[in-house]
Order: structure tokens, then sequence, then C-alpha cells
């Protein structure tokens, strides 16, 4: 099962993890660098895709659609 956590990475490449881990076994991992601070536009870019998709996500419709993906209470 893949797993994400937050990390800051230093200048000189060091990577900082911003909660603990723990594993049962070594494994790989994907490092992604983002922009430390996003700018307007991409801010309102996230705004705005965040909100047409959840009118589109919160619907009855939806829910019943990928219940069977959902944990089992």
């Amino acid at each position: 099962m893949m797993q994400t956590y937050e990390a800051h990475i230093d200048v000189h490449g060091q990577v900082r993890l911003l909660e603990p881990v723990r594993l049962s076994a070594p494994c790989r991992a994907i490092v992604t660098v983002l922009e430390s601070v996003p700018d307007e536009g991409s801010r309102a870019l996230l705004h705005f895709a965040e909100t047409a998709l959840s009118q589109d996500w919160d619907r009855p419709e939806e829910d019943a659609a990928w219940g069977h993906l959902q944990p089992v209470k």
C-alpha cells in the first residue's frame, strides 16, 4: 500500500520527514519536489478545482458508486 508523508528538503538534499514513519521492512520511495510557496495563480487554480470537484463528488450518486471501496465498519 502506498502512503504519503510530508517532508522538507534542505539545499543540500537532506530529507526530513515531518512525522515519524514506522515500516515493517525497507522499502522504495519517490520524492516529488513541490514549490515552497505556491504563487497566487496556483492557489486560485487549486481553489477553483476543489470547488468544481466538490460539486461533482459530494452527491449521493457518487457515494453509491464508490461505496464498495469504503472500509466496512
